[in-house]
């Protein structure tokens, strides 16, 4: 299974519409997980021209994006994978331990929030921010993530630089 990870759109302040480059990472994925701040619901409809969402919500996004069907968490099963997303994982200092204390039996939290890519792994729990397409603040460049999923295991993540 192919993945694409998003967060932190920030439309229509930074995403006015898709940036090519992020097109190009959606042309053979089989989902799409966007770990909030879309801000404005139009962009979770342009992903799904590409592959089915899953969204959470960020703490820009409003009622309309909650009714689009974003929660403030979410756990799913990706071909055999626990997936957990929230927007907001606090501070990077204790932040294994929290989310393993949040989700337990997730193997895989996905978050987003602070526009700076992150991919470590502790205690068997793999921890992923895909950092920010539009919106790249101090970083060098706007990323995104990608994700292989096969029978259950995480074969492989990657920051993708898109700007």
């Amino acid at each position: 299974m192919r993945v694409a990870v998003l967060a932190d759109t920030h439309a229509p302040r930074f995403w006015k519409s898709m940036p090519p480059a992020v097109a190009e990472q959606l042309t053979d994925v089989d989902v799409i997980l966007h770990a909030g701040d879309v801000c404005v619901p139009s962009v979770l409809d342009e992903l799904t021209a590409y592959a089915p969402v899953h969204v959470v919500l960020g703490n820009n996004d409003g009622p309309d994006v909650a009714a689009w069907g974003a929660p403030e968490t979410l756990e799913l099963d990706l071909d055999g994978l626990r997936v957990a997303m929230l927007h907001i994982s606090g501070d990077k200092v204790g932040r294994a331990a929290r989310m393993r204390g949040r989700f337990p039996d997730a193997d895989l939290v996905v978050f987003g929030h602070s526009h700076i890519p992150w991919d470590t792994e502790h205690n068997g729990q793999r921890l992923f921010n895909p950092g920010s397409p539009t919106d790249k603040r101090r970083q060098p460049r706007g990323t995104m993530g990608r994700l292989v999923i096969d029978d259950g295991v995480l074969v492989s993540a990657e920051i993708i630089p898109v700007s």
